[in-house]
Formats: structure tokens, C-alpha cells, sequence
């Protein structure tokens, strides 16, 4: 499995190099075709061997050599139940993007698909390392195609809106490579004697302890990075711009993956990683989160532009995710990843029916649709089973997400208020007033544009790459544990884990010297509180620092003591055991 693994991987790859030998237009959409349909049905074994009690370790492991000369930086790839799920969504939705391109794209065909099958091996390869380093490399090769997809096959401001979308993401994620080297030097010290490391499974044991202050800029820095790729508010203004000028097949490819490499970033390395600045800063993502849900839905609701108001509403669900994150349980965190895919599936089929009505229509002006329904009456019904899966409707994939992720945050011992619940419950309902009143525009009252007069409705190509994810939209809503059930052992780990290793910090940060900020931030204990005063507030003092969870009661579980207990070197040969049995 582990080879089946990495040919998953790279085989879009292969295809994009075939790709340069062909010359006719239609073979080279029917060979891209053929390529993303293999890779999704070859990745169907990886979900039904799939191990849903594993945790603490990956399924189908590769471990290379190290490549960087002293550096211990391997090619190291690899699913748990944080990333199973957002890889068979890059593989399900690679061959429905092609298909929604199939008539769209007419310039540089070749070169077109090429970018999107690069795209797909970049995507994948960022949901299966397991290495830092590679993940950050996996990450920079998305950049690329989406940059020309967007560049040469955009609307009119393409330019501006490719340029703001690299700055954007350069900025913030040369910001992170500084980091992570310092994080692999840090590692190197402590776990890998003193060699230079991002092996996932030494950076994330109980042996590597940052320290707090560190722990503060390295989440700080982190975090910005990932901020932006999500996007949070106010760190959004790249992607409807971005949303609007791409083409059909990248406004799905941003959506469906490219946006989900942030959240899922920083439920694999930001949590983990950092355990008490993410606990100590859980409240101020949660506001942001919430920022984001409220503001990405006012916006949207006042959009003129189909495309636009969709492009926000990404803003306002992906508040949602990041909200269930930081929740810090599981019944929040089942909530994101779900929501993640929930999100890839309903805002994808939004985008590829707005290209259709562009295609037929050259116009994406609200305004100029109404009556639609009357000559398209197949695709009202896609559209509307979209637009219900948006905003949330019991029995449709959207319902789960919100839910989940709403009572997480309310039952949230870090969080310690049910009103980031209440507040992002108004989303829900500016998400049903915006979505409905749009649908209602474009596809009902009378026909006022002769234009109209003359649409199509959808023909069977366009029928088919629609269907399986209303499919899914359906299954995820009626028998969602059928989906959660992949991930629920991993979160529920991954949060024990995290707890005990923010516990073994706070309580190893004895005798430390810490800032006035630092014993502000992670919440010094009374006594201590008058300690800083006797010393004028300013000056540096020994103190015990608790986190803000464990003082809320958060407890440790016996199996996450058990972890704590538990050193690197096991921990690594406990994870080769399960590659040989594999």
C-alpha cells in the first residue's frame, strides 16, 4: 500500500510531462481525464484498508533518506485520520475539474491541464507529508500552477489579481520558512543530537519543548502564514479577487483544496507544535473566526457578481472551520474536517454552475439573469440543492459541519463562553438570507432579457460531473459517521497530546525567566501576580506558569500520560512495527 500510495501521488505528475508529446486539443483533455479518473479509483484502497482505530502514527508510511546533506530533511509520506479524508477529495474532484473545463479552455489546452495536474500532485503531496520541510516544498509547487492558471486564463484582471494572490502567500509563507529552520535547529538540539530535523515524528513528541516565549513567535509566525492561505479576516482580500478572475476549473481548485492546505496546516503543525500558545490564543482566533463569519456574509449579501458573492461566502464557512479548531475538542475539531470537505463539495458545485451559466450567458451580473428556471430546469435543481447544502439545511452535508462545530464551541472549556456559539449561529442565518435571495434573482420571476430566452439547459457531460457530488452532498448529510468515523480517533488523540504536552511545558517552565507579557498571556496564578508587582511590573521573574486550559479543568487522559511517559525513540520504532505489519 505504501508504493500504491506514492504512485497516487505522482502519477498526475506523469500525466502532465505525457502531456508535452501531444498535440490535438481533444486528446489532451481525454488523457487528463483518463489520468485524474485512474488516480481517484487507484486512491479508493487507501480509504478501505484504512485503519479508523490508528493513532499517533501514519498509515502506508514511506521514510527516504535524508537529502540535504547534514540535514535530516526526508521524503516522508504518509495518511492519518487528520489527512484520509482531504486527500480522497483532492482525487474525487481532480477528474470533475477537468470535465467542467472541457469546452471553457480553448487557448493553450496542453499547457492548461498540464497546471491543473501539477496543481493536483502538489495538493497531495501536502495532505501526505510528514515531514515539515516537505510539506513546505509540496506547498510552494501548488503555488506555481495556480499562479498561471489564474495569470493566463483569467478574466480581465487577471494580472493584478494573480500578483496580489503571490504576494499575498510569498509574504507570508517566506515568513514560515524562517521559522521552520529555526524549529528543525531547536529539534535537532533536543531530540536528534543536535542534527537538524522537521521528521514529524520527533517535532511533535513529548521530548521536543519549546518554551514560551519561543513557543508565542514561532505561533505568531506560523499562524500569519496559514492566516493568509485559509484565508481569516484580514487576511482575505486576495481571494475574491483571486475567485473571480480565475477560471472555472481554478475557482474549484481554490475552493475544494487550495483553501483547505491552511486549515488543515494548522491542525497538523500549528496545534501540535505549539500546544500553549495555541491554547493561550484559541480566544483570538475564535474572534477572528467570527469576524470572518459575519463579515464574509454581510459582504456577500450586497455583491452584484454571482461569482463574488460565492468567492465570499468561502470567507464566511471557512470562519466556521477555524472556529471548530480552536475549540480544542473533539466534537469541534470533527466538525472542521468535515466542514473542510463539506465545503470542497458544495462551494465547488456552486462555482462549476456559475461557469455554466457563464458559458451560456457571458455574464455573471446577477441582474441580468431571473426566469432562468423556465429554460433550465435540470440545472435549477443542481443549483438549488447547492444553494440548500451552503447555508446549512438539515440533511444535506452543511447541517453536520455547522452543527458540530457550533456545539463544540459552545460546550469549549478554552474558549469559556457560549457566545462565539451564539454569534456564529448568525451566520447561518445571513447565510440563508444571502444564498436563497441570490437563487431567487437568477433562477425565478419573470424573463426580462430576451438572452434568457435562449439558454440551454445542462447537456449529459455536464449532468454527470454534477450528480456524484450532489451524491455526496446527500450521503454526508443523512449518515455523516460514515465520513467522521475516519478522523474521530486521530482528533481525540491529537488533543490529548496536545494537552499533556502543554501540561509537561507549564509545569517544566518553573524557575523560568519570563517577560511581564508572557506571564500575562499565559495566565500567572495570583500569588505570582504580586511576586511581578514587587518588582515594578518590568523586570523579569521566576514563575509557575499553568495553562489556561488546565485551569479551566481541562484534564489529562491516562492515555495521554501515557504519551507523556512514552520517549521519541519508542515512539519511532512503535511507528516502524506498524510499517512492517502494514
Amino acid at each position: 500500500m505504501e508504493l500504491l500510495l506514492n504512485i497516487v501521488i505522482y502519477l498526475p505528475l506523469f500525466g502532465a510531462l505525457l502531456l508535452l508529446f501531444i498535440r490535438q486539443d481533444n486528446w489532451v483533455r481525454w488523457t487528463s481525464l483518463l489520468v485524474t479518473t485512474a488516480t481517484f479509483v487507484l486512491s479508493i484502497p487507501l480509504l478501505l484498508q484504512f485503519d479508523i482505530t490508528s493513532t499517533g502514527t501514519a498509515q502506508y508510511l514511506t521514510v527516504g533518506e535524508p537529502f540535504m546533506g547534514d540535514w535530516d530533511v526526508k521524503y516522508m509520506v504518509g495518511l492519518d485520520g487528520l489527512s484520509v479524508l482531504l486527500f480522497m477529495l483532492t482525487t474525487f474532484m481532480a477528474p470533475i475539474v477537468v470535465l467542467s473545463s472541457w469546452t471553457s479552455v480553448r487557448k493553450h489546452v496542453a499547457g492548461f491541464y498540464s497546471m491543473l495536474l501539477i496543481l493536483q500532485t502538489g495538493s497531495l503531496g501536502v495532505f501526505a507529508a510528514l515531514d515539515l520541510f516537505m510539506f513546505y516544498i509540496f506547498f510552494e509547487l501548488t503555488q506555481i500552477p495556480m499562479f498561471f492558471l489564474i495569470g493566463i486564463w483569467g478574466g480581465e484582471d487577471r494580472i493584478y489579481a494573480t500578483v496580489k494572490f503571490f504576494i499575498y502567500t510569498l509574504v507570508g509563507w517566506l515568513l514560515m520558512l524562517v521559522a521552520l529552520i529555526y524549529v528543525g535547529f531547536a529539534a535537532g538540539n533536543m531530540v536528534n543530537d543536535g542534527i537538524f530535523t522537521t521528521d514529524w515524528r520527533l517535532i511533535t513528541s513529548p521530548e521536543f519543548q519549546l518554551g514560551l516565549v519561543e513557543q508565542t513567535w514561532l505561533f505568531l509566525t506560523f499562524g500569519f502564514a496559514f492566516c493568509i492561505k485559509v484565508p481569516i479576516f484580514p487576511f482575505h482580500s486576495w481571494l475574491p479577487l483571486a475567485h473571480t478572475e480565475a477560471p472555472t476549473a481554478g475557482s474549484v481548485v481554490l475552493a475544494a483544496i487550495a483553501l483547505k492546505m491552511g486549515t488543515y496546516a494548522i491542525l497538523r503543525y500549528l496545534i501540535p507544535l505549539f500546544p500553549n500558545a495555541a491554547i493561550a490564543f484559541a480566544p483570538m482566533f475564535a474572534v477572528l473566526g467570527v469576524i470572518g463569519i459575519i463579515y464574509g456574509a454581510l459582504v456577500a449579501m450586497v455583491q452584484k457578481d454571482v461569482k463574488k458573492l460565492v468567492a465570499y461566502s468561502s470567507i464566511s464557512h471557512l470562519g466556521f472551520v477555524v472556529l471548530g479548531m480552536f475549540a480544542f475538542n473533539t466534537i469541534g475539531a470533527q466538525g472542521a474536517i468535515i466542514q473542510m470537505v463539506n465545503h470542497g463539495l458544495s462551494t465547488g458545485a456552486l462555482f462549476i454552475i456559475v461557469g455554466m451559466l457563464y458559458e451560456r450567458r457571458h455574464s455573471r451580473l446577477i441582474s441580468d439573469f431571473g426566469g432562468v428556471a423556465k429554460m433550465m430546469p435540470v440545472l435549477t435543481v443542481m443549483f438549488m440543492i447547492a444553494t440548500l447544502a451552503s447555508i446549512g439545511l438539515p440533511g444535506l452535508n452543511g447541517f453536520v459541519g455547522e452543527f458540530l462545530i457550533l456545539v463544540g464551541t459552545f460546550n469549549s472549556e478554552v474558549l469559556g463562553s457560549p457566545w462565539y456559539a451564539v454569534l456564529a449561529a448568525l451566520g447561518v442565518i445571513l447565510a440563508a438570507a444571502y444564498m436563497l435571495w441570490m437563487f431567487q434573482r437568477v433562477m425565478f420571476g419573470p424573463i426580462t432579457h430576451e438572452e434568457n430566452k435562449k439558454l440551454t439547459d445542462i447537456n449529459a457531460r455536464e449532468i454527470g460531473l454534477l450528480v456524484p457530488i450532489m451524491i455526496f452532498i446527500v450521503w454526508i448529510g443523512i449518515r455523516p459517521t460514515d465520513f467522521t468515523r475516519y478522523s474521530e480517533a486521530q482528533v481525540t488523540w491529537m488533543l490529548e497530546d496536545t494537552q499533556a504536552r502543554a501540561d509537561m511545558i507549564a509545569s517544566d517552565a518553573d524557575g523560568e525567566q519570563l517577560p511581564s507579557w508572557a506571564l500575562m498571556l499565559y495566565d500567572v496564578t495570583p500569588h505570582l501576580a504580586d511576586a511581578m508587582d514587587m518588582t515594578g511590573g518590568d523586570a523579569d521573574v521566576s514563575v509557575d506558569v499553568t495553562p489556561v486550559a488546565a485551569k479551566k479543568g481541562a484534564g489529562t487522559t491516562d492515555a495521554a500520560d501515557d504519551i507523556r511517559e512514552s520517549g521519541t525513540k519508542d515512539a519511532i520504532s512503535n511507528t516502524n512495527t506498524k510499517e512492517e505489519s502494514q
